[in-house]
């Protein structure tokens, strides 16, 4: 187990390491987002739909897009002089490889999503601030599910042709159940009802994150050595 976690923490750090030298991932996943966060609000209707009703669904696409675009480019820079073969080829468990990976890919989309969700209440005029804890809470539970299935998913199509298409097909339908618990919970947080009611919404995504976290884990060397 200890080798597994420093295996994994060695992948995690050269990840973050490339990334925060290059910056060309996170910049142009922030972009996107930024883009994305516009088009809704000058196409919105403020007379027509009140932006507390509109806002957690908004939130949540932002999210989602932000997020594929991210686990498009979990195992691109492994592609380049056969890489992703070398690390293989080491002696290290491809359970750590996973994890590694995971972990490099949900500090990357949380850290987009923390620079997202202030021009979020920008634009949208919600109070984020009185439910910042509630939120970034059910955003962490929601953002692990669809990050464990997705870097699973990123190492299963790297080699094909069409990655770019065949990623988003596979994980959309694996996505549908935490995007709908957390846009459910969203709502409920911001039209300020009690935690209460949204213990089951929770638990929910509790339970999602424990089962694929564990099943990716276990499947992930098998997606690898196909």
């Amino acid at each position: 187990m200890r080798d597994l976690l420093r295996h994994a923490w060695l992948v995690l750090r050269k990840d973050l390491v490339l990334e925060w030298r290059a910056r060309t991932a996170f910049l142009s996943t922030l972009v996107f987002t930024v883009l994305v966060l516009l088009v809704f609000n000058f196409g919105r209707d403020p007379t027509a739909v009140a932006p507390l009703d509109l806002a957690p669904s908004v939130l949540w696409v932002t999210f989602t897009f932000a997020a594929m675009l991210a686990l498009n480019r979990a195992f691109q820079l492994e592609l380049e002089n056969q890489a992703l073969d070398g690390l293989l080829l080491t002696p290290m468990s491809r359970s750590s490889l996973y994890l590694g990976k995971f972990g490099a890919n949900l500090a990357f989309v949380t850290v987009v999503e923390a620079v997202a969700l202030p021009l979020f209440a920008i634009f949208f005029n919600v109070p984020v601030l009185p439910r910042l804890g509630p939120l970034a809470a059910v955003t962490l539970l929601a953002t692990i599910g669809f990050v464990a299935v997705g870097t699973l998913f990123s190492a299963m199509v790297i080699r094909t042709r069409f990655a770019e298409l065949l990623l988003p097909v596979l994980l959309l339908p694996f996505m549908i159940p935490p995007l709908v618990w957390a846009v459910q919970t969203t709502a409920k947080l911001f039209a300020g009802r009690p935690l209460s009611e949204m213990e089951g919404w929770l638990r929910l995504l509790a339970a999602y994150d424990i089962v694929f976290v564990a099943l990716a884990t276990l499947l992930f060397p098998a997606t690898v050595s196909e």
